[in-house]
């Protein structure tokens, strides 16, 4: 019989599908679904800093920064429309999931500064979270603010989130930073007990006829698992910290690829939310089939077995694979 548990973050899990952050959790019925469908594990949608910016002044010196010379600079940050529960609903709503659901609940906190995060990192561990993703969402439009200023930042965040809180605590990251691997490392040394690879940016369109900036939601495909993949089977091996794949989870063989690259999770939003909770039962059973037909027991088994330490050819996750793939290219007859 195959065996679908793993352990994620100190968790136990009965399955490595977990729900990432999304609308979905916005009802206690959306939970309740998600649940009942057979999911390993929820992540609550995000708390956005901006939410609790009277908690936090110090915020304001990172959004502001170089804003007086480019008005619109904050319109670069998220849409909170669709996440618009103020503090205490959402620990409200948080302790009512968890006290419906049978899985591990993790509350999830979006922002950059230190502020009142510990405070609300506290509240979601008393709201009855089991452990707490914090989202690094910002995006820096300030032509004077070094990228290692900005690490700074995150470190001393993880830090003080992390000791602030018992349960714990998974960073997702950016894939844009100058050196992930060093990042990784810098955070899981600062407390990061799991990090989700890779926070989905969601960038801004042009409206010609009206001349407006428009924003709209484009639903991640399984051709994104391959960014999160590559650096998961990378740090594999290299860091303390658990590692999670989220953006381009929506199929039974894109979580056995992050399995196989080293990830305890596999995150997935996108499909649920185009196909509906009912793919859950779908992808596991798939997962089961492939299993056995592959010979693997466990989860376990296959995780990390296909990362960059357990390949003949670790240089396929390097520049040598650039040089291949361009080199592959065949010209139709």
């Amino acid at each position: 019989m195959t065996n679908l548990t793993t352990r994620y973050l100190g968790l136990d899990l009965k399955n490595p599908l977990v729900a990432s952050a999304s609308p979905l959790t916005k009802k206690l019925d959306g939970a309740k679904k998600l649940d009942e469908m057979g999911i390993g594990a929820i992540v609550m949608y995000s708390l956005f800093e901006e939410q609790i910016i009277h908690e936090s002044l110090e915020l304001d010196h990172y959004l502001t920064r170089g804003t007086e010379s480019f008005a619109e600079a904050l319109s670069y940050l998220p849409d909170t429309g669709m996440y618009s529960m103020g503090p205490g609903k959402y620990l409200d709503h948080l302790s009512a999931i968890k006290k419906a659901v049978s899985v591990p609940v993790i509350g999830s906190l979006n922002g950059v500064s230190k502020g009142g995060w510990t405070r609300y990192a506290r509240s979601m561990q008393d709201a009855g979270a089991d452990a707490v993703e914090l989202n690094l969402y910002y995006i820096s439009s300030d032509v004077n603010l070094a990228a290692a200023e900005l690490e700074e930042v995150y470190v001393d965040l993880v830090n003080e989130v992390k000791y602030s809180i018992k349960i714990p605590l998974a960073v997702k990251l950016s894939p844009f930073l100058t050196s992930i691997p060093n990042m990784a490392l810098r955070l899981s040394q600062a407390g990061a007990d799991g990090l989700v690879l890779f926070n989905r940016f969601y960038q801004p369109d042009f409206d010609l006829d009206n001349l407006e900036v428009v924003h709209s939601l484009v639903l991640s495909t399984s051709d994104e698992l391959r960014l999160p993949l590559r650096w998961v089977s990378i740090l594999y091996g290299k860091v303390q910290a658990d590692l999670a794949i989220t953006s381009g989870v929506h199929t039974a063989t894109d979580v056995i690829k992050s399995m196989m690259a080293g990830a305890k999770v596999a995150m997935t939003a996108s499909e649920l939310l185009k196909n509906g909770t009912g793919r859950i039962p779908d992808i596991l059973a798939n997962i089961e089939a492939w299993m056995r037909e592959h010979e693997y027991d466990s989860i376990q088994q296959m995780q990390g077995s296909m990362s960059q330490q357990a390949i003949k050819e670790p240089a396929a996750f390097e520049r040598a694979n650039y040089m291949k793939v361009l080199s592959s290219w065949r010209e139709m007859p």
